[in-house]
């Protein structure tokens, strides 16, 4: 016989309890319920008889709870206590059957239960518990059987014990059907409490919000479809008003000013343009949709090596633009910069002004791009063929009404002048893409890389105005026309001074890099996480956080201990950053995404604005945070 005195039975007691906990026992399920005579019974209940290609629907994981017992919160509720560390609530997936994507599972609200063994009251579930599963299924999905298998980790408590931690593992089924086919609700009592706003709604919508301005789009019905199509055209026609492709527009406006009064040239070169921006834009499309490794517009720019070459090919194109000083590069680039007045030469500028726009996400582009993007490969071909259409329309129409572009000098020394300063820009533009291309080489996440490359970039456009203020008093004798030039010159100087000054300075902002564990912790301190996905090729990124994220009410805001600032850079090779940015259910950036301090997503926008920031994290701290 084996006997223990009092500190050896306590530290076996103690043994026994950690093995239980770090391995808890399993107890199998039939079909959805656990074996019955239990503390805790668990069920499954779907919220509709059977689903289509497309649908959102919810699975309910049903855990009725005997009187006089309660389970421990979840992780993101429970609270542990010097004396007592609770084993958190947790529903996993261990496996499915089906082409869908199911987001993390929606835990009730904790009641604080006081017990014995804890110094403070216990966060806990008791009665009927009801957890919720969100699930979207894809276009891609075929009719059959949807299968899963779950998880359901617990711990069931008295208020003077604690049972040892365990598991079940259980399964649920639901029968796909073809698109069109009827699907009726059930067990409707039991999602009384669901927030509808945490997932898509079964009318297939796709959500648009544009600084606040928000609208949805219901693509069940052809007129939606189309009115889709047309808002993601609005979306790429918008591109040409980004950063990314602006320097490349005065280019195309000179070489159609040549030929301005050959209507029939003028608007084959408007049509080639257009056809070489359509054809990029459909080779998106199919790369999206036929290739599982790519998934999003801007994946091109993750990769440092593309960048640079890009940063050479525009670097090759401004040496032809002003006649400063001659400089002669290897053949194979001119290979890549064929004259502009020429077929070939525009198709091929159109792909490069298809490819400056990928960095950038225009209005309405990024939800239309998004939403594409998990489509059936037809509908992926068609959203990202209108985003093409509607980025190369502008210049169909501008090479057909010549009118427009026949005013501009085409010889003289005010037409030099402008090939020139565009050369510059052009020349402020490749050192800006090599120099994200090197950053990101270096760059070693979650660490953000270099901005040092700025200086440079900045250098060029520096020079650029003073070349217009000098060159404007040389050539023009008009008073009026030297102070409306050389003061723009200046502006710009003064501008690009500025500028290297703010992309290169950290902020007033803290920030926090992304990396799973940090997030984590942030979640488990029950702090408010402002989530900043970004890249150093985004230069819509860029602007919105020196629009927002230096203004004072939010600089003030920030600074207190309950909110994490916390910023997830893909410029390089980050792959845990990039799968949160696929979690989050977005494939391009910008995008800010808030957290409670119960790690529940409470706003999303990839157009925001400062005042949108402070009321969503004010409503956060407050607990009053809704899902967007």
């Amino acid at each position: 016989m084996l006997f223990l005195n009092k500190r050896s039975f306590y530290g076996f007691l103690l043994t026994v309890s950690i093995f239980f906990i770090l391995f808890p026992l399993d107890t199998e399920a039939t079909g959805s319920n656990a074996p019955e005579g239990k503390v805790v019974e668990v069920r499954t209940a779907w919220s509709v008889d059977r689903a289509r290609p497309g649908d959102a629907i919810i699975l309910a994981i049903v855990a009725d709870i005997k009187k006089g017992f309660h389970l421990n919160a979840n992780a993101q509720q429970v609270k542990s206590f010097e004396n007592f560390r609770p084993y958190p609530t947790k529903v996993t997936v261990a496996d499915v059957s089906g082409d869908i994507t199911i987001e993390s599972p929606r835990y009730p609200k904790a009641v604080p239960i006081k017990v014995e063994y804890a110094a403070g009251d216990l966060m806990s579930f008791e009665g009927q518990t009801v957890i919720y599963l969100p699930i979207k299924l894809e276009e891609t999905i075929k009719p059959g059987s949807l299968g899963l298998k779950l998880v359901f980790e617990y711990q069931a408590c008295s208020d003077t014990y604690c049972l040892f931690p365990a598991k079940i593992k259980f399964e649920g089924s639901l029968t796909v059907v073809e698109s069109g086919t009827g699907v009726s609700k059930i067990n409707e009592e039991l999602f009384v409490g669901f927030d509808q706003g945490s997932t898509a709604s079964t009318s297939r919508e796709v959500n648009f919000d544009l600084f606040g301005w928000t609208f949805a789009i219901d693509v069940s019905s052809e007129f939606g479809m189309i009115l889709l199509l047309i808002t993601a055209g609005l979306g790429g026609m918008l591109l040409n008003l980004t950063p990314c492709v602006l320097p490349l527009i005065p280019i195309k406006i000179i070489s159609l000013s040549h030929v301005a009064q050959n209507r029939k040239q003028c608007f084959m070169l408007g049509l080639a343009m257009f056809g070489g921006v359509l054809v990029f834009w459909l080779v998106i499309g199919v790369l999206i949709a036929l290739v599982s490794d790519f998934s999003a517009t801007n994946q091109l720019f993750q990769y440092p090596a593309f960048t640079i070459l890009i940063g050479a090919i525009i670097g090759s194109m401004a040496s032809g633009m002003f006649g400063l000083f001659s400089v002669r590069l290897p053949n194979f680039i001119y290979m890549l910069n064929p004259e502009q007045d020429t077929l070939h030469g525009s198709f091929g500028l159109g792909i490069l002004a298809a490819i400056l726009s990928t960095p950038c996400t225009a209005p309405f582009m990024g939800a239309a791009a998004a939403w594409a993007s998990t489509q059936a490969p037809a509908t992926t071909l068609a959203a990202f063929a209108a985003i093409g259409i509607g980025m190369a329309l502008p210049y169909l129409v501008l090479s057909a009404s010549p009118a427009w572009v026949e005013k501009m000098p085409k010889t003289g020394p005010a037409s030099e002048l402008i090939k020139q300063v565009m050369g510059l820009f052009m020349l402020a533009a490749a050192v800006y893409f090599i120099g994200i291309g090197v950053a990101a080489l270096f760059s070693k996440p979650p660490n953000p890389p270099t901005k040092l490359y700025w200086w440079p970039v900045m250098f060029f456009c520096i020079a650029a105005g003073g070349w217009l203020a000098y060159r404007t008093l040389q050539i023009t004798a008009r008073v009026k026309l030297k102070a409306f030039y050389a003061g723009i010159g200046v502006i710009i100087m003064a501008l690009s001074a500025w500028g290297a000054v703010q992309l290169t300075d950290p902020g007033p902002v803290d920030w926090v890099y992304y990396t799973p564990q940090r997030f984590l912790e942030a979640s488990d301190d029950k702090k408010v996480v402002v989530m900043v996905f970004t890249a150093e090729w985004c230069l819509n990124c860029k602007a919105l956080e020196q629009g927002v994220f230096k203004d004072s009410k939010i600089v003030t805001l920030f600074a207190t201990e309950d909110i994490v600032p916390m910023k997830v850079d893909i410029t390089g090779n980050n792959p845990a950053g990039k799968a949160k940015l696929k979690e989050v259910g977005t494939l391009t950036i910008p995008l800010l995404v808030i957290y409670s301090p119960v790690g529940k997503q409470v706003f999303k926008s990839d157009f925001y604005t400062a005042d949108q920031v402070y009321e969503a994290v004010t409503k956060a701290l407050e607990g009053s945070g809704s899902s967007f």
